[in-house]
């Protein structure tokens, strides 16, 4: 299974020049043999570009896209590396969505579909980068 990053549906949402076709190509490909995950947090991401909840769910139709809630161990571990974060001079003062959705791939042992790799500082996920030609 694959947690797909709020980036990587942007960039398809929004036909990205530089990313879109690239996202599109790692989701059919994923698609067409895995589930594609989804959780709370990356669904409220992607609804600040969308109109409607009505066009967010036809966007996001849960046949492709499961949207599973976000594990208690993956709360707790999201802190755990948020302190880290911060122990090591990180500069936002709240909890950041990167880290629930790093730490829901780890915690469930999900691939994680993102251009950010920032993830693997935190985490131990199979980082899938749809604009490298040799993924981790």
């Amino acid at each position: 299974m694959w947690l797909i990053d709020t980036n990587v549906l942007i960039d398809v949402l929004q036909a990205d020049e530089t990313f879109g076709s690239a996202s599109l190509a790692v989701l059919e490909y994923l698609g067409a043999v895995n589930t594609l995950v989804i959780n709370p947090v990356i669904y409220a991401e992607v609804a600040a570009w969308i109109e409607s909840k009505e066009r967010l769910n036809e966007l996001l139709p849960e046949d492709i896209f499961r949207c599973e809630p976000i594990p208690k161990d993956a709360a707790f571990l999201a802190g755990r590396a948020f302190r880290r974060y911060k122990e090591r001079g990180g500069e936002k003062p709240r909890m950041l969505a990167d880290f629930l959705i790093g730490a829901h791939a780890a915690v469930c042992g999900y691939g994680l579909v993102s251009r950010d790799r920032g993830y693997s500082k935190y985490f131990q996920v199979e980082l899938l980068d749809p604009t490298d030609k040799n993924p981790q």
